[in-house]
Formats: structure tokens, C-alpha cells, sequence
């Protein structure tokens, strides 16, 4: 059965659009035309990954985003913030909630498509391998799709894993914003690499004291100390 994707959003000429070039690709849809509405889909659902507006009535993108990620049952779940908005605060404050990506409006559909196909291969952990990484009381099992410091459990999202994951195995190896980008996010061409700092910072946040083994080299990107 093929993965179910929610579309949260007000304009129903997008809601064609996305539902249209989804289906497609071989996806199941559904919608919702407003905040609250979304919120308890995503919950009835429990969809793949959820496409969410930024600015909906009823309830605001971010709302929802924030009592998604609060729901241990909804957390798991991938968002794509779809916005209007462009202004780096509002990226930023998506991402800062947990969102896995956003795309801003006007948009390509096709792009579109592509970034829901990387964040669910993030989400499942394809092409990971089975191994176990560690770095004093941190450790990252990627068999088991977890993280613990100090024997605690760490939740983190698919995307925060795969970019913990990728700067342990290249410990003591600087790694640009652009090669995180294209080996974590899988992106190419003009993307903003602000995005990277975002995650950056929430994985610190969430990690405490074992991030200190995450330096920034500046001016250049990220390495995780030897």
C-alpha cells in the first residue's frame, strides 16, 4: 500500500496541484482545509508526512507543527512547511519546531515531490547502514534507529539522526554546509544553507553537554571533534 500523505491547506488551486502531482507519484492524499481540522487528521491518520500551510485559519501552521511534535503518537512524523512567507524568521520558526523541511511559495511542484521523497527516505532510514557509533557517553544505533547519552534517550527527528549520524562517521573531517545539504537533505543548487545552522542548533539543544563534540569551523561548516 502506498504511503498516505496530508495536505494541510487553505487554497484549494494548490490543494489540486500538490493532490494532483502527489498522486502522480504514486502517493495517497488527503486534506485539510484549516488548522484545527489538520491537527486532529493528523492524528485520526496517523499519515507518512504531513504537508502543512504556514498560515491557516482556524489554526496556525506553526500551532500545529508545535502540538504535533509535543503528541509522542504524532511526533515521529515528518512536516514540510509549505509558506508565502520567505522572510528567514518564518523558515527559521518552522524549523525550530521540528519541521523536516520547508518549500516556499511559488513553488515547484516537482521539487515538491522530490523533497517528499527525501524526507520519508529520511523518516525510514534507507540506505543507512546497520551500525553502531560512539563518542563518549553519546552513542547513535542505527540499526535501532536510536540515540542515548549517558543511557537516556535522545529524541531526535529522521533529519537531526541522519545529520548526527553523518558527522560521526566523518569525525575529525570538516564538513561544508553544501555537503551537508547534498549527503543529509540530498540537495543541490541554490538552497539556503541557513537551514543546516537551524538543525545544527536544535541537535546541539537536544544532545547537552555531548555537543560539545559538534565544533563549527567558521566561516566553512561543522566537524565532530576526534
Amino acid at each position: 500500500m502506498s504511503e498516505i500523505i496530508l495536505i494541510v491547506e487553505d487554497e484549494p488551486d494548490i490543494v489540486d496541484l500538490v493532490v494532483h502531482n502527489l498522486q502522480k507519484a504514486g502517493y495517497r492524499t488527503a486534506t485539510a482545509r484549516d488548522g484545527a481540522a489538520g491537527l486532529q487528521k493528523t492524528r485520526d491518520l496517523l499519515p507518512s508526512l504531513v504537508i502543512l500551510d504556514l498560515m491557516l485559519p482556524q489554526l496556525a501552521g506553526t500551532e500545529v507543527c508545535k502540538q504535533l511534535k509535543a503528541d509522542s503518537r504524532t511526533a515521529p512524523i515528518p512536516i514540510i512547511m509549505l509558506t508565502a512567507k520567505a522572510e528567514e524568521v518564518d523558515r527559521v520558526v518552522g524549523l525550530e519546531l521540528g519541521a523536516d523541511d520547508y518549500v516556499t511559495k511559488p513553488f515547484s511542484p516537482r521539487e515538491l515531490v522530490l523533497r517528499v521523497k527525501s524526507v520519508l527516505r529520511r523518516a525510514k532510514g534507507e540506505g543507512v547502514p546497520a551500525e553502531i557509533l560512539k563518542q563518549g557517553d553519546l552513542i547513535l544505533d542505527r540499526a535501532r534507529h536510536d540515540v542515548t547519552v549517558k543511557g537516556k534517550p535522545v529524541e531526535l527527528t529522521a533529519t537531526e539522526f541522519k545529520l548526527l549520524g553523518t558527522l560521526m562517521e566523518r569525525r575529525g573531517r570538516v564538513q561544508t554546509r553544501d555537503m551537508l545539504l547534498s549527503d543529509v537533505w540530498e540537495y543541490t543548487g541554490d538552497v539556503d544553507t541557513r537551514t543546516v545552522d537551524t538543525h545544527v542548533r536544535r541537535l546541539r539543544e537536544k544532545l547537552g553537554k555531548a555537543a560539545d563534540a559538534i565544533e563549527t569551523v567558521r566561516g566553512v561548516g561543522y566537524r565532530f571533534a576526534e
